[in-house]
Parts: structure tokens; C-alpha cells; sequence
């Protein structure tokens, strides 16, 4: 990379960012001040502040009055126009994926579940519910009902070591993807799950997955407003 003319601010905040992602900043360490910066890197205090300032903004950092700035907690991002695998989402940001798995099991289909996949009131399907972790913290709490008929061995797969979404995408390749996305306030047991308070500000994603030959699955994604973002990027 050459940088013979980056900017005194981009330079500094190159610097942090590598410093965080080497993990020589871990998260909630904190970062020097815009000071001790300014007389690291030979600026004035402006430089230095708009670098933390910036940085502050994009949530690689979290300033707290009167204490000083801080590594903030990771927040993982996701594309609202994808439907993505979460393991291979975390593994791209070099960190390490997990989960607990609270139910996999068989049950009747509810009037809004059957209705959902397209199936008859009460029929069989799949509930399954996965925490998925990055470094060992929540960050989605997944309730997926599946069709049988579309994976029918969905129940026997390990679920510890690959996710619902990896199984289904390779037995019903996805064709279409209906989804919501709204603020709500967690409720206990999904609180308990994610390790947050209840009423805590979250994501929720309602997402119906449909392949060539009907619909797979209907998931319910709930994410801490804290640790997740969802984006898009449309070009025209």
C-alpha cells in the first residue's frame, strides 16, 4: 500500500485499527489520548482528534466522558440483500464462531407457521432454535421452522459444527428470500439467551427462505442493537 500521500488523520487511524485487529488493543482497552497521539505522530491536536472522531463514528471506538476512548465492542454487520451464512460471516472477520444449540426437534405446524411455509395447519415440520456466538458472544438467536418434505433429514445434522443455513442452502439451493426487519425490546428468555437485559433494544429479522420447488424454512433472527447492524448498498 502506498502511503507517501495519506493524510496525517488516516495514518493514525490505520495505526489504531491495526493495533485493535493484531490484538494488541483488545476490546474495552483503552486508546491514547488525542495528546499523546499528536506527539507520536507529529500533528496538532485537530489531526489527532478527527482520527479518533472518525473512528468513534464508524464504532471501532466508544468515548466516555470524562474517562477517556475506548476499543468498543466488535459489532458484526450484515447485508440486508444477502442471505449469508453467519459462520462464514464471523470466520471473515477473523474471529471464532459458536453456538447452543436450545431446541431441535419435531412439532405441528401453528395456523402462522403452516400458513408461512405453505403447508397444512398442523402438519409436520422442524423447530429448531441456535444461539450463534462471535468469540464467545450472542449475537443472533435463531427460530427456524423447516419443511420435512424439503430437508427431510434436517433433525440428524450437527448442528455444532455447521448452521441451518449451510445445510439448506446446499439440500434446497435458495431462489428467493422474503424478509422484515423491525425494533423490538428482548423478552426474557431470548434477554437470558443473548445475555442482555430484558427490554433491551434489538433486531428482529423475520425471513422466509423459498427454493425452485417450494418454501424451505421461516427464521426468526433477533440480534442486540449493540453488537449487530444490517446495511445494503443498491447501485443504479
Amino acid at each position: 500500500m502506498n502511503t507517501a500521500s495519506e493524510p496525517r488523520y488516516a495514518a493514525i487511524k490505520r495505526y489504531i485499527r491495526q493495533q485493535i485487529e493484531t490484538g494488541e488493543w483488545p476490546m474495552h482497552s483503552q486508546v491514547p489520548s488525542e495528546n499523546q497521539l499528536a506527539q507520536q505522530f507529529g500533528v496538532s491536536r485537530m489531526t489527532a482528534r478527527r482520527a479518533l472522531t472518525e473512528l468513534t463514528d464508524e464504532r471501532v471506538l466508544k468515548r466516555s466522558q470524562g474517562l477517556g476512548t475506548f476499543v468498543a465492542e466488535s459489532v458484526a454487520a450484515s447485508s440486508l440483500l444477502e442471505v449469508r451464512n453467519i459462520a462464514d460471516e464471523i470466520s471473515a472477520r477473523g474471529h471464532s464462531y459458536s453456538n447452543r444449540i436450545l431446541l431441535a426437534q419435531e412439532c405441528m405446524a401453528s395456523a402462522d407457521v403452516a400458513r408461512a411455509l405453505e403447508v397444512p395447519e398442523q402438519a409436520k415440520v422442524f423447530h429448531s432454535i441456535i444461539v450463534h456466538c462471535d468469540n464467545g458472544l450472542p449475537i443472533q438467536w435463531e427460530e427456524r421452522f423447516t419443511n420435512p418434505a424439503l430437508a427431510p433429514d434436517y433433525l440428524e445434522q450437527d448442528f455444532v459444527h455447521t448452521t441451518p443455513n449451510a445445510y439448506l442452502s446446499k439440500v434446497a439451493p435458495l431462489t428467493q428470500a422474503d424478509t422484515t426487519v423491525e425494533a423490538i425490546a428482548a423478552e426474557a428468555a431470548i434477554a437470558h439467551a443473548l445475555e442482555i437485559a430484558p427490554g433491551d433494544a434489538c433486531l428482529q429479522v423475520w425471513r422466509r427462505t423459498k427454493s425452485r420447488i417450494g418454501t424451505v424454512s421461516f427464521a426468526r433472527l433477533v440480534h442486540p442493537g449493540n453488537r449487530y447492524r444490517l446495511g445494503a448498498q443498491l447501485r443504479f
